[in-house]
């Protein structure tokens, strides 16, 4: 039966003095004549919710909500109603996303009536623990194959932290060039490179040079440094030795007066695959970082190459940052990782840290593949030249 105005109203004022009165039955037979397509009237889902919910007819309070939300899909208290519906009745992946729906909607400044803030602190409460018992059956899952702790390879670890919103997704970002294909890993572990372990156990003759060039040498010359013809790089370390370098390699010329004195870290550095690329690679170095040291978030411009870091001196709380991953230095443990991933070090202890630091081929590229990205630099070089002639 089609409503008037007059009619409509009455009917709702009636069923909210019915709620009000705790006789839901009559306020929904009130509410259902108004909601009656025939009717005419706008149909009041929010109150037929209520009274539906009041009476347990939990089909009644969803179907109620859901036609209200496809009118405005945006409603939040209907979003809250729904989220508690789908906790109460066990459906908890529905009722985080309607909790999450209706949390996004206050993040983007959506108005929040007194009545609705408790509301909005159970759906938060809902969420975190939420959040627990999924990931706790994850865990259980995973217990079940066997795999618990450590025993839980790192990249099924980093997924799960990423899912439970612990770990930022990082990608590359040369700020060179980028080399498609390549896998998206901040760390590489040192067992992936069998010529690593004799290196590792030259580090004491490697130190025992280091602290002849440390007794010979006052300061360590920057390692980010001005150049008079291009434009000075923004960074906080420019010019500045708090972040030292003392080359035997650079931009693919041994520096001799340097190398001279350090034969045992060279012969170990033939070792490894370092890329020899003209005027580029190989590069090695001592890179120094001075007690309270900071190296700012930045990225490195290949993502054809990783970046081998042999700790030389090394006091406590320093370390490294890339992407999502932080770790810390250890002695006698080289840490290898893609400087193509913003990243940061730092020195938090009152004295000098000092690492080797060199490059070395990614392992998933081919000789080939090395062969193509050689001439690829040098043919940049050789363009570059030519221009600025």
């Amino acid at each position: 039966m089609k409503l008037t105005t007059s009619e409509a109203e009455k009917l709702r004022e009636d069923a909210i003095t019915c709620l009000r009165a705790g006789d839901a039955r009559r306020a929904w037979e009130l509410l259902e004549q108004i909601c009656a397509p025939e009717s005419g009237a706008d149909p009041q889902w929010l109150l037929l919710a209520h009274a539906c919910r009041t009476l347990g007819d939990d089909s009644g309070e969803e179907r109620a909500l859901q036609m209200l939300l496809v009118i405005d899909k945006r409603h939040l208290p209907a979003l809250l109603l729904m989220g508690e519906l789908k906790a109460r009745t066990n459906d908890d992946r529905a009722a985080n996303s309607f909790y999450r729906a209706a949390l996004n909607m206050v993040g983007v400044g959506a108005a929040v009536s007194s009545d609705l803030r408790p509301k909005l602190k159970q759906a938060e409460e809902f969420l975190a623990g939420a959040h627990g018992r999924f990931e706790a059956f994850l865990l259980g899952k995973l217990e079940d194959t066997g795999l618990t702790g450590k025993d839980t390879p790192i990249p099924v670890r980093n997924a799960i932290d990423m899912l439970m919103g612990r770990r930022e997704i990082f990608y590359q970002k040369p700020s060179l060039f980028h080399y498609p294909g390549m896998p998206q890993r901040e760390f590489y572990e040192r067992s992936e490179f069998p010529w690593l372990a004799d290196m590792e156990a030259t580090i004491p003759d490697m130190q025992e040079e280091l602290r002849g060039v440390i007794a010979r040498t006052q300061e360590f010359k920057p390692y980010v440094q001005g150049h008079p013809d291009r434009p000075r790089p923004n960074n906080p370390l420019l010019d500045d030795p708090s972040w030292g370098a003392h080359y035997f390699w650079k931009d693919g010329v041994e520096i001799t007066e340097n190398s001279v004195h350090c034969p045992r870290t060279m012969a170990a550095l033939v070792a490894a695959p370092i890329p020899v690329i003209q005027e580029r690679s190989p590069m090695a170095l001592y890179s120094v970082l001075e007690p309270g040291t900071h190296i700012a978030p930045h990225y490195g411009m290949l993502n054809t190459r990783l970046i081998c870091h042999i700790p030389l001196v090394l006091p406590p709380d320093c370390a490294l940052r890339v992407g999502a991953e932080t770790r810390p230095w250890r002695d006698g443990e080289a840490l290898i990782f893609d400087d193509s991933f913003e990243h940061e070090a730092w020195n938090r202890s009152d004295q000098r840290r000092v690492i080797l630091l060199f490059e070395i081929w990614r392992p998933e590229i081919s000789e080939t593949e090395q062969s193509a990205l050689t001439t690829i630099f040098e043919a940049i070089n050789e363009y570059q030249k030519s221009v600025e002639i």
